[in-house]
């Protein structure tokens, strides 16, 4: 359904703390499997992972078949390095939760790794620590400062819908949006609609 609208990438959620949407490893493996049977890397089959040692998400990463991650905690030092260097033609996205604007420093550390920064609502500083899916808006002028400050690919995500995506793309100024809660239908355990993908993708 996404890939019909005209998705680029689908996010295949892994374990987390908490959020919307988390499945099985074998089922991350067997959508993977599928999408690049029929699209090969032109669609990101893209693992969102909590996991941050290096060793850890590479394992991820080759358990689940997948040709991006998501990595949407603070990774390890020198996680990246081992991730590349076992999966050397892996995409990595790197989640940068917008708290205040200790985030633009944050984005610029992860650009020098990461291949694209994703801005989410995320609060890993609170006593509970959330992580993405939370339906939360941030603060977009800071965001688009952090486009402005890094020289890498930055999605936008956090809170969008189909009432308030335009104004955030003209806000901030993204390469490209991600969207989660905002098209679920939490009366069908959070499965994708249909009829909100139809109104989000129109006003893009």
């Amino acid at each position: 359904m996404a890939i019909a609208a005209g998705a680029l990438a689908v996010g295949l959620v892994g374990e987390m703390p908490n959020g919307p949407g988390p499945i099985a490893d074998d089922a991350i493996r067997t959508i993977a499997a599928h999408v690049s049977a029929r699209h090969g890397d032109r669609v990101w089959t893209t693992l969102l992972s909590s996991r941050t040692d290096g060793d850890a998400i590479a394992d991820h990463i080759a358990n689940t078949g997948v040709n991006s991650i998501q990595i949407v905690d603070d990774p390890a030092p020198g996680a990246y390095g081992v991730i590349r260097r076992e999966h050397p033609e892996i995409r990595i996205l790197q989640v940068i939760h917008v708290e205040d604007e200790s985030a633009i420093e944050a984005a610029r550390r992860a650009a020098e790794g990461a291949d694209i920064i994703l801005l989410d609502s995320g609060k890993p500083g609170a006593s509970e620590r959330t992580l993405g899916g939370t339906g939360d808006v941030h603060d977009w002028s800071i965001s688009r400062k952090i486009v402005e400050a890094v020289d890498k690919p930055v999605f936008l995500a956090g809170g969008l819908n189909p009432e308030n995506v335009k104004d955030a793309i003209q806000a901030v100024r993204p390469y490209g949006v991600d969207i989660c809660s905002g098209l679920r239908d939490k009366s069908r355990g959070y499965a994708l609609d249909q009829a909100k993908l139809g109104a989000f993708t129109v006003q893009l």
